[in-house]
């Protein structure tokens, strides 16, 4: 079975066929189009994909054959040094890019002008306009968005970054001026990148256009039969088609679809038995740590026996009933206890008297 990221099986016949006509009908349109003819007018690839990837990419494209020259259509910003003006920053910049071999004709644009000199909307366009390329030195891309404007990025202008220390800067900056790059949107099935110019012979632009689509299908993360049409055009001109996948790369990506459905599915029914498994284990925990209460019988208490009290006087004090009959039945008796002891003690003194 093919690898889906091989190649693309791509007709370099074909491919010549749509260059010749893009370059006749260029030459064609040039007489009223003044614009283009020093330059030299752009021509682009159009992709145009099976599925729309998940994650934007950014790919960078090498090219045998340069898009510019040494015309001065490179921008760079650069950080401020400092205790430098700047004016001395440029100068500096300027230094240290032809000690390190960069023959490009790049103007350089330090931050702390861009944020006073083209602080205006005017004068932001201006600058959009007047450059083709625009690269940032890495320790300030991230502050970057935020001044230059969103019309940067609408326009597929935004800066790439450099590293201004590295040992090989020459190399690096030539990769970025003479290349390309493509971003592949998560928003859309197409996207466009600018491989060669009317200016190039038609053997030079071939050779752009088989090495950007050799590149883009490889490094394209979604795999490269990914791409269903492929078409050449210029900046006015209707899209030719130069290439158009079969049926096959259409099943390649259904079923690289289905197995990662399948995959995906096998590790939530993983997920979901593990929690199960975990649940159940901390439920059986939590049981057997719990103590289960012992059942004690309540006693029902007995009723201790009254004490019976004897006064000083060898009298029994009887305890106050709590009401109804035994509360009378009770005072009756105890006055009957009372006058008992009276009685006997009168009866002996008589008894004493008489003898």
């Amino acid at each position: 079975m093919e690898s889906p990221r091989d190649e693309l099986d791509l007709d370099r016949s074909q491919v010549k066929k749509a260059v010749e006509a893009l370059r006749a009908y260029i030459k064609s349109s040039s007489s009223s189009q003044k614009l283009f003819e020093n330059d030299g007018q752009a021509i682009f690839l159009q992709l145009t994909l099976w599925k729309i990837p998940k994650k934007e990419q950014t790919i960078r494209i090498p090219l045998p054959h340069g898009l510019r020259t040494e015309s001065g259509d490179v921008c760079l910003f650069t950080r401020d040094e400092p205790k430098m003006t700047s004016e001395q920053a440029v100068k500096f910049y300027n230094k240290l890019l032809k000690e390190r071999g960069v023959k490009n004709a790049i103007e350089v644009i330090p931050f702390n002008m861009l944020k006073t000199e083209y602080k205006p909307f005017e004068a932001k366009r201006k600058l959009l306009g007047n450059f083709d390329l625009f690269l940032s030195d890495a320790r300030i891309r991230r502050r970057l968005p935020s001044h230059i404007g969103k019309h940067f990025y609408q326009r597929k202008k935004a800066p790439l970054s450099v590293d201004l220390e590295s040992k090989h800067l020459a190399r690096d900056m030539e990769r970025l001026i003479q290349g390309t790059s493509i971003t592949v949107s998560n928003k859309g099935c197409c996207c466009t990148v600018r491989v060669a110019h009317s200016g190039m012979t038609a053997d030079e632009t071939v050779e752009n256009v088989m090495s950007a689509v050799s590149t883009i299908s490889a490094k394209l993360s979604s795999t490269g039969k990914n791409i269903k049409i492929i078409h050449l055009k210029s900046q006015t001109s209707v899209a030719l088609p130069i290439y158009t996948s079969d049926l096959s790369h259409l099943a390649l990506v259904e079923e690289a679809r289905k197995n990662a459905r399948l995959t995906k599915r096998k590790r939530e029914n993983e997920n979901t038995e593990v929690s199960e498994l975990t649940t159940k284990k901390t439920v059986e925990e939590r049981d057997s740590e719990e103590e289960i209460p012992q059942l004690v019988p309540i006693e029902t208490p007995t009723k201790k026996p009254k004490k019976e009290i004897v006064s000083k006087k060898g009298l029994k004090k009887v305890p106050k009933p709590a009401a109804g009959k035994e509360l009378k039945k009770t005072v009756k008796d105890t006055k009957l206890i009372k006058k008992t002891p009276k009685a006997t003690a009168r009866d002996l003194k008589r008894k004493a008297k008489n003898k």
